[in-house]
């Protein structure tokens, strides 16, 4: 396929500089929009990161996140309710929704419609947290925050369909903040400095780093285990990178089996009756909202969550924008 690529950076860089130069329109807002993306087609860790902005914000702002909803069976603008599931909202927007009760989440591929569908709810919003919508230049988002993933960085890569680029590198200049995530604990000042110079940060921009911070017990609907006592389990993953949860689990000693599926997999029921007969579960939180209906499963999910170097730096740059 790599005499398609040229193509397609063709065509994705001619969209972007008729949307840069405005020949093609961007519809800008009177609230804070922060968009959570990336030039990749996966695997960065945005729930993470749009979960990080919601416990730093909610307090203040009345928050709304508006995501595509991927693999949703349902179509147009939906308000999360206590009907909603993983099927008819999609996997991660559940995830915030079950997470978050004191937020909006609401789910439309049009994300213009979206946010006046929001807008326009009598209980005010304050803050709109646009997740994986990079690329979606329809909206001029006012604050743009851009990842990458340590051993992937987009700068190592090419655009589609033989790299993994959505489009190309340069689009990474209409980022505020760009976080290098899933970074090992122990990343050093020099290498940071290298990735610094190798993904070519302009002097506008703020670059961070991240790394993966695992909760001590796996949870289930009813009952926590710690992680150091797991017996055997087996681990089932449908996300687009599993590395550095096994890597963990390997490092912690722990024996497992891994079941990997695609990422957003809807488990079918020859699925669940294989999984049935596995005995203790481990998946992650993705993963969990959408197998946690199925009582057969002895299902438990491992908490996340992300921690950024120069914290209270990350957090005042986001706060001076809502200001």
């Amino acid at each position: 396929m790599f005499p398609v690529v040229p193509i397609y950076y063709l065509v994705t860089w001619l969209r972007n500089w008729l949307y840069d130069n405005g020949i093609k329109s961007s519809k800008a807002y009177d609230i804070p929009i922060i968009c959570v993306g990336n030039l990749s087609t996966g695997g960065t860790g945005k729930t993470p990161m749009i979960e990080y902005l919601i416990r730093l914000l909610f307090h203040d702002k009345s928050i709304a996140t508006l995501s595509r909803g991927y693999k949703r069976i349902t179509e147009g603008f939906i308000l999360a309710d206590e009907s909603a599931t993983a099927d008819t909202i999609g996997d991660e927007p559940f995830q915030f929704f079950r997470k978050f009760q004191d937020i909006k989440v609401a789910v439309d591929s049009n994300r213009q419609n979206g946010i006046e569908q929001l807008l326009s709810l009598k209980d005010k919003t304050e803050v709109i947290l646009l997740d994986d919508a990079y690329q979606h230049r329809k909206v001029r988002a006012g604050f743009n925050i851009l990842l990458t993933a340590y051993h992937h960085l987009y700068s190592n890569d090419i655009v589609l369909p033989t790299g993994n680029l959505r489009e190309p590198r340069s689009g990474a200049k209409r980022a505020n903040i760009i976080v290098v995530t899933k970074c090992p604990d122990g990343i050093t000042h020099r290498e940071k400095e290298a990735i610094k110079e190798q993904l070519k940060i302009r002097s506008q921009q703020q670059l961070f780093f991240s790394h993966i911070d695992y909760a001590a017990n796996v949870i289930s609907v009813d009952n926590q285990l710690p992680i150091h006592a797991l017996p055997k389990f087996t681990l089932v993953t449908g996300i687009a990178n599993s590395s550095p949860l096994t890597e963990f689990l390997n490092d912690k000693g722990l024996v497992f089996d891994h079941m990997e599926y695609p990422d957003h997999y809807s488990y079918k029921p020859s699925d669940i009756e294989v999984l049935s007969q596995k005995g203790l579960i481990v998946t992650t939180e993705k993963d969990y909202v959408r197998l946690s209906n199925n009582e057969s499963l002895d299902l438990y999910y491992l908490p996340i969550e992300i921690k950024i170097d120069r914290e209270e730096e990350f957090n005042k740059t986001l706060t001076s924008f809502m200001v």
